[in-house]
């Protein structure tokens, strides 16, 4: 604002807060000092100069001064009490990782097949990283029944791999979170299979009808079993993770990006040995580590006229069927045993379904 009155203003303005600062550091040696009075003293004088030049401008920051003033007690409690030094630490983890390496790491494909892309493999690290923060947030403010459900959901929309491995994370963790992190899992999957709807309509419109049959039916498991799960979830008998419980495990989040790119690398060899022959084996393939990419493919090999609408029916049910392994690889991996069963037995019947529509209809 001092800027905006010109630069005269704004040396003026630093001269004046360097002043009060050493005012109040002077008048408050032993106890923690504080300039929210004498800032808004300042911010005051300046909306009253900015009103002269841009009422509408002046009239808008008012109202935000007035807000941030009337929530100093609540961000206070929030930085002083709610958020621990472990939740501290976290956070600037996954944010560095997101806004000072993610920038830095190369975009590019070096190496054989083109698959390698660092910049892709980190995104993943921070992905999963994300996902089970977004976890941890969710259930400290909701609580564990609702915020693994509200998590799970919406992180699926991202990847829901990622979201089996943020959960799976979590009921190490916490083993009595069972229920919830597996109906989160599923709710996260039945997420990802409503992003078939936009790609497919994107690449090829004239297949979404003949898919649509075998897509309910696996829509419709995935929900019911996400609300299985939250049905059957713990309650308030359970408590919510602590400010000092892990937002995420860094390795973790290496190893299942590390994971992911031996299986694009795979597909990617495998096509370009067999050529077009390979390509429905290299869609499949490809599901195994991301779903919707290998959905686009069949979406184009649809268009492009190698496949049939019959033969896109059942490269869906290996896409799903591929996607069902990977998922309860990595649900046993992240999550243990008990987890990976549950996480292998609802997907198993979201597969089930599709079979059950294509031999039936």
């Amino acid at each position: 604002m001092a800027l905006w009155l010109g630069l005269a203003v704004f040396v003026a303005l630093l001269v004046l807060l360097g002043v009060f600062a050493a005012l109040s550091y002077r008048q408050t040696r032993d106890l923690d000092p504080g300039l929210t009075g004498e800032i808004a003293l300042v911010l005051t004088g300046l909306l009253g100069g900015l009103a002269m030049r841009t009422p509408a401008l002046a009239g808008a920051l008012g109202v935000v001064v007035a807000v941030l003033l009337y929530a100093k007690a609540p961000l206070h409690r929030l930085t002083r009490d709610l958020l621990s030094e472990r939740e501290l630490q976290d956070g600037l983890v996954l944010l560095a990782s997101a806004l000072v390496v993610l920038p830095l790491v190369p975009d590019r494909t070096p190496g054989p097949f083109d698959v390698f892309n660092p910049a892709t493999l980190w995104k993943l690290v921070v992905l999963v990283m994300a996902i089970s923060a977004l976890g941890h947030v969710a259930l400290r403010a909701t609580g564990n029944r609702w915020g693994l459900a509200v998590a799970g959901f919406f992180a699926g929309y991202v990847s829901s791999t990622a979201a089996i491995a943020g959960f799976g994370q979590r009921v190490r963790e916490t083993p009595v979170l069972l229920s919830s992190a597996v109906g989160a899992a599923m709710l996260a999957n039945f997420a990802s299979l409503s992003l078939f709807v936009p790609i497919l309509l994107a690449v090829s419109p004239s297949l979404l009808p003949a898919l649509w049959p075998e897509l309910a039916a696996a829509g419709a498991v995935m929900l019911a079993g996400g609300l299985l799960g939250l049905r059957r979830g713990e309650r308030a008998d359970v408590p919510a993770p602590t400010a000092q419980t892990r937002m995420f495990r860094f390795s973790h989040a290496l190893i299942f990006a590390a994971v992911i790119t031996a299986v694009l690398f795979i597909s990617a060899a495998l096509n370009a040995w067999l050529g077009p022959r390979g390509a429905i084996t290299a869609a499949v393939l490809a599901a195994l580590a991301e779903l919707h990419a290998a959905v686009a493919t069949v979406g184009n090999l649809y268009t492009g006229g190698v496949l049939t609408a019959d033969d896109a029916r059942w490269t869906l049910l290996g896409l799903l069927a591929a996607s069902w392994v990977a998922k309860t690889a990595v649900a046993w991996s992240s999550g243990g045993r008990a987890f990976g069963l549950r996480v292998c037995t609802g997907l198993g019947a979201a597969v089930a379904a599709v079979l059950a529509v294509l031999l039936f209809t």
